[in-house]
């Protein structure tokens, strides 16, 4: 008897942050979401792969071969993966069926990666997160208890920092992580808003030690729906809330561990987590934090002031500006290069972990410069990528 198998492409609702990012892709409208998960339609599904690269999570690189596909109903209910399931075989025939459909699955997806450079890895010794705790049909409901603007009242953007309270509510969260926001109403189709992520920007443990708060760092964005609602609120508005998300992009929980942080604006966020969990928790640690920020100005640069007080033992600064009158233009890949030598050295290091966070137009760049630092300290950055991710000490979440 020959049972007839198939290779169904899921996303792991653990690893996923809502982002949007594959069904905005997938070109076949087989990627669909509700409040709770986003899901593939296997009756749709034609395996094209173009919306493996783009992830930024690697939440949608997973697969499983199954005799009977899982329903998008289904699917709506995880909060992890199903196991690859057991199917049975009464002749060879379906066992040689199975093995071909997931040689298949592999070499679509080992070409698929060469975009993607891997499945991420969170650090073996980042805390295990909580994930999926609040959807869109259960949120958590917090209150605004402070909306900052971090940029000059002058400067081109408007960038605030958000503080909501959860009360009694829990809502545990580590550094690195996300949670989603959905604004009131409908889009002009008549459905209910797109959930929007925002990295968090507090250490676990909230704005001051032991507060059940956290804290979002978020642009204004000319038309956009849930930046210009966010930054609009009051205090002692009601935001609704999901998540928290995010798997991988973690803080490593280790005194000795060398963070290396490079951003461009709002990408910040995640690293004033780093930061404050280093300052709080790991005072007299070892390990170096060194953070690469860019903007066009000062005064456009997030957490400008907060972070000409943060002490130099704790952080090495390297700040860099695009647009400042009468000065040459720096980038984030200009500062690596600048600091070739001491960036090679913790490079060479095992206890190294980079972070790369902000507009996914800085990627490029920044690539170039890392090969260039380790091509002049006879290093191979292609290879030493790889074995970094694959570690879990390499991270990109760009937007």
């Amino acid at each position: 008897m020959t049972i007839a198998v198939i290779k169904q492409h899921l996303i792991d609702p653990e690893i996923c942050i809502r982002c949007n990012t594959c069904e905005e892709t997938c070109p076949v409208d087989a990627v669909t979401h509700d409040g709770n998960n986003y899901v593939v339609d296997a009756t749709i599904c034609n395996h094209c792969m173009d919306c493996i690269s783009p992830c930024p999570t690697g939440s949608i690189d997973n697969w499983r071969v199954v005799s009977k596909p899982y329903s998008l109903e289904e699917q709506y209910s995880w909060e992890e993966l199903p196991k690859q399931e057991e199917i049975a075989a009464d002749a060879s025939s379906t066992s040689e069926a199975v093995e071909a459909l997931e040689d298949e699955v592999s070499a679509l997806l080992d070409e698929a990666r060469k975009g993607l450079g891997g499945k991420p890895v969170a650090p073996r010794s980042a805390s295990k997160p909580t994930v999926n705790l609040y959807n869109r049909v259960k949120p958590a409901t917090a209150t605004v208890t402070g909306n900052f603007r971090l940029t000059a009242e002058g400067a081109s953007s408007d960038v605030r920092h958000i503080i909501i309270d959860f009360g009694q509510l829990p809502f545990p969260v580590l550094e690195g992580q996300s949670i989603g926001i959905v604004a009131p109403g409908v889009d002009a189709n008549g459905r209910p808003h797109v959930a929007r992520l925002y990295s968090v920007a507090s250490p676990r443990g909230g704005e001051k030690p032991n507060a059940n708060n956290l804290a979002l760092t978020v642009k204004r964005e000319e038309g956009g729906i849930c930046s210009n609602y966010l930054c609009d609120l009051p205090r002692g508005a009601k935001v609704e809330v999901t998540g928290p998300f995010g798997a991988t992009f973690l803080m490593p929980d280790d005194p000795a561990a060398n963070i290396i942080m490079i951003c461009t604006g709002t990408g910040s966020a995640p690293f004033r987590g780093f930061t404050e969990r280093r300052r709080r928790a790991m005072p007299d640690a070892p390990g170096s934090l060194v953070l690469f920020f860019g903007a066009r100005r000062p005064e456009e640069l997030p957490y400008f002031g907060p972070l000409q007080r943060v002490p130099g033992k704790l952080l090495t600064q390297h700040l860099c500006y695009s647009r400042v009158p009468g000065q040459d233009r720096v980038y984030v890949q200009d500062g690596i290069r600048g600091q070739g030598g001491n960036v090679a050295s913790l490079l060479r290091s095992q206890a190294t972990h980079v972070y790369l966070c902000g507009l996914k137009g800085m990627e490029a760049g920044v690539e170039e410069a890392f090969a260039e630092v380790c091509t002049a300290a006879h290093l191979d950055w292609s290879r030493l990528k790889n074995e970094m991710r694959e570690a879990g000490r390499y991270h990109v979440e760009t937007y």
